[in-house]
């Protein structure tokens, strides 16, 4: 059995309007997205990071699980509900994007 996968993106959006925006985004994702007619990510959180010089001006944080590469994939290239996401992004004033993902080897709690 594959193992989870975690992927973490961070925007960097300097507009406090852009950001709530970019959140209401993720909220529509969270209600609409779905494979095979069912709800296919595990968890997804998103919020704005906390100002300090070690966010290195990344602004907004979302965190999102899925049961394996597969999924993750879906997410990417076939998912309608984050393809709109995706769109509307881009109307936003995103000055960087990073994301990465990992199985986790470690986990407490």
């Amino acid at each position: 059995m594959a193992s989870k996968i975690v992927r973490i993106t961070m925007f960097k959006l300097p507009l406090k309007e852009d950001q709530q925006k970019l959140l209401g985004f993720y909220k529509t994702l969270s209600e609409t997205a779905t494979k095979g007619g069912k709800p296919y990510i595990l968890s997804l959180a998103a919020g704005p990071a906390y100002e300090d010089v070690r966010s290195q001006g990344f602004t907004l944080v979302a965190r999102s699980e899925f049961k394996d590469m597969e999924d993750m994939k879906y997410y990417d290239d076939g998912c309608e509900a984050h393809a709109e996401l995706k769109k509307g992004a881009k109307t936003l004033g995103v000055e960087g994007v990073m994301t990465v993902y990992y199985t986790p080897e470690v986990v407490k709690g």
